[in-house]
């Protein structure tokens, strides 16, 4: 049951070590090994290996905020049905983590929902925070799938997705969407911005305090 609703290649994919110097390109401006091969299920690769050795192969970006690997959903939808794991709008984009992440401390927030596999903080309507919990989450219990609706489409006039992928992502971003400022939900979207770089500009001193008030002036008495 679990080779067909978790796919053969994306335990290899959680399982890789990214951002690497390529040992052939290693010289060259974007030699960081960020890039993994479906076909393949092999090592991640730069984007000069990409051209000259997977050119015509399924490939998928991986990406990093704040030290950890996203992939953009996009991208990871096209091959997975990701219902269930939570998502993340971070540089105006939207991602979600391969792996699961240690729990921010000192938080300190009332949380109505948590990840079933690690107990990370989740917004609702949410089952995992992460594409390696959900898969923790499926052998152990069954209950969820990474298989689209008839089989990965590679080529379509929807891009490859699915009618329920399709359906799972607008009901993910319409929660995300009314929860644009749930206090959790704006601390991780802060993630990987320059926010974290640049503190915001101190606001202008307040004016001046007011002129104090002079006393009553006393008239110099009249002289007889």
């Amino acid at each position: 049951m679990e080779a067909m609703v978790v796919p053969p290649w994306l335990e290899r994919l959680l399982s890789t070590a990214f951002f690497n110097v390529c040992r052939t390109h290693g010289d060259a401006a974007r030699s960081e090994c960020n890039m993994f091969c479906l076909d393949c299920r092999a090592d991640a690769f730069c984007f000069y290996c990409r051209s000259s050795r997977h050119k015509d192969h399924q490939v998928i970006q991986i990406r990093r905020s704040s030290y950890h690997d996203v992939v953009r959903v996009s991208e990871i939808q096209k091959v997975l049905d990701i219902s269930g794991v939570q998502t993340y709008v971070i540089n105006s984009a939207r991602v979600l983590f391969l792996n699961e992440r240690p729990q921010p401390k000192g938080s300190g927030k009332a949380v109505s929902r948590i990840c079933e596999i690690c107990g990370r903080s989740l917004l609702d309507t949410f089952r995992f925070c992460s594409l390696g919990c959900k898969v923790v989450g499926i052998k152990a219990n069954g209950d969820a799938s990474f298989r689209l609706d008839g089989g990965v489409k590679n080529e379509s006039s929807e891009g490859g997705v699915s009618s329920r992928a399709r359906m799972n992502m607008i009901l993910q971003q319409h929660s995300s969407s009314r929860q644009d400022h749930h206090p959790y939900q704006d601390q991780e979207l802060r993630e990987g911005s320059q926010q974290d770089i640049y503190p915001p500009t101190p606001p202008p001193p307040p004016a001046s305090a007011a002129r104090r008030r002079k006393g009553v002036p006393q008239r110099a008495p009249f002289r007889s």
